[in-house]
């Protein structure tokens, strides 16, 4: 059976650290940047877990500046 694996990309610019992507993610893969901040001076969200991440884009869904991009992949067992 194929598992989906998925891939957040951040596009940190853009992101207002309003944390709505961390509350929707059901496996606790993102978390803000520890002490970072972007251009605008907002901090940003990161994915702090990666690897467990299933690309169930909960995260690009809520986010109100459309700054989440998921990939998803079927891997082979």
């Amino acid at each position: 059976m194929a598992k989906i694996k998925g891939q957040i990309v951040v596009n940190t610019n853009r992101c207002k650290g309003c944390s709505l992507c961390i509350e929707a993610c059901p496996k606790d893969v993102i978390a803000l940047a520890d002490k970072k901040v972007n251009v605008s001076g907002y901090p940003y969200i990161e994915p702090a877990h990666p690897d467990d991440c299933i690309g169930c884009a909960s995260c690009a869904i809520v986010c109100p500046d459309g700054c989440i991009t998921v990939y998803r992949k079927k891997m082979e067992d």
